[in-house]
């Protein structure tokens, strides 16, 4: 077996161009099949990112009924001692509680019914930036009585700040909640939906208001690692009773699961796409090579080689080759996927203005796992390696006395 390693190896350098030429087109295969999984995965991920952090977290505690209703009634009492317990838990980072309810708001004829967010401003701040997304005005803190409205929403009412708006809803049992509100701030949202119905109040003040004191209608979680959402709902469901109910991010959010769901078909099939151009680029690589030695086959087998051995010689080049391509294709691509996973390709122009009014950044996002990688990796190293059947078979029919005369 030793003997036809080497003599394969010394025939791939015989003719080094035709050599290149076939590990160049497993070479390039790997690093194009590898930037297309790697922007997909990307793009994936900062969407599950900027919507985790937006809006769900990766995991949120609420009553039982709350996710269905929508109701104060369905509201939980507040613990900040109970936080402090949840965080001892070494894959959550953040905890943001919240209360969540809908109410008329009014400014002179102007009525909207508007998404009214209680929060803890330092909290909120530090996970969705809320305070970089103020236009005018100034951002709440744990005291203030005023209440931040979204841009869209501020120019539907003609408010400006330093206005006072008049917040007319449902509190706690029912209970009727008005009151005379300064507008001390203006928030932009790129979602024009949520720009025009979202407002927010300080957690205290929002309890104060609705007559939910010491109560939340949700906790917003977001982890250190996505993959250990499952470890920790186990977590959380044998901290909490049953009166509270216990979801994921993809519960939360399964239009985006859906979206990222047929998106990812749609990509699978680029990919599938990409694999056939692929194929026939190292098969038609290899038929070239096979063609250019038909006369040295027929000589080979002429002075009595064996056709199974000549057949192996040539499957071993074939591999030799495969392997040459898939490696340097694979070490080529690490710099490469690493700059554009720190380096997103930024958009301009009309998709760069599509994309803002998803809330997402105008970027393409790119990621590196290792399971990606080496998949990428091994498919075309199959399809290299099945390309060898074609000299295997061309060998077991070829006449020598045909051979020789090229």
């Amino acid at each position: 077996m030793t003997t036809y390693i080497k003599l394969a190896w010394r025939n791939l350098w015989r003719n080094k161009k035709r050599t290149l030429i076939a590990a160049a087109s497993v070479f390039f295969a790997v690093i194009l099949s590898l930037i297309m999984r790697s922007m997909q995965k990307g793009y994936y991920d900062y969407m599950i990112d900027s919507s985790v952090r937006l809006y769900t977290g990766h995991i949120q505690i609420h009553g039982k009924d709350f996710w269905e209703k929508r109701s104060l009634e369905e509201s939980m009492l507040f613990d900040e001692a109970v936080m402090h317990k949840l965080k001892e838990n070494k894959n959550i980072i953040q905890i943001l509680p919240r209360l969540e309810t809908y109410s008329l708001i009014s400014f002179g004829i102007v009525s909207r019914v508007v998404q009214v967010t209680g929060i803890n401003p330092d909290l909120e701040n530090e996970v969705t930036k809320l305070k970089d997304k103020i236009t005018d005005g100034s951002y709440l803190n744990e005291n203030s009585k005023g209440i931040l409205l979204a841009e869209g929403l501020a120019k539907l009412l003609n408010v400006n700040v330093g206005d006072s708006v008049v917040l007319y809803g449902q509190g706690f049992h029912g209970i009727s909640a008005a009151a005379v509100i300064p507008v001390i701030g203006i928030v932009r949202f790129a979602i024009p939906e949520q720009n025009k119905s979202f407002t927010y109040l300080s957690l205290t003040f929002a309890q104060e208001h609705f007559s939910a004191f010491d109560r939340i209608t949700s906790l917003s979680i977001l982890l250190n690692d996505a993959n250990e959402i499952e470890s920790v709902k186990t977590f959380l469901k044998n901290f909490f009773d049953d009166s509270h109910e216990i979801m994921d991010w993809a519960e939360l959010s399964p239009e985006l699961v859906q979206s990222i769901q047929i998106d990812n078909a749609s990509g699978i099939i680029m990919l599938g796409i990409l694999y056939v151009v692929i194929a026939f680029g190292i098969f038609g690589t290899i038929v070239m090579m096979t063609a250019e030695r038909v006369k040295e086959f027929g000589i080979l087998i002429s002075i009595g080689m064996k056709k199974w051995k000549l057949a192996l010689v040539t499957t071993l080049e074939t591999i030799f080759i495969s392997f040459i391509g898939v490696t340097a294709g694979a070490l080529v691509s690490i710099p490469i996927l690493l700059y554009l996973v720190h380096h997103p390709i930024p958009l301009t122009g009309e998709t760069a203005d599509a994309i803002l009014e998803w809330g997402f950044d105008p970027i393409i996002p790119f990621a590196l796992y290792s399971g990606m990688y080496f998949a990428q990796i091994w498919t075309v190293f199959a399809i290299a390696i099945l390309s060898a059947f074609y000299p295997i078979n061309f060998i077991r029919r070829l006449k020598p006395s045909v051979a020789l005369r090229g």
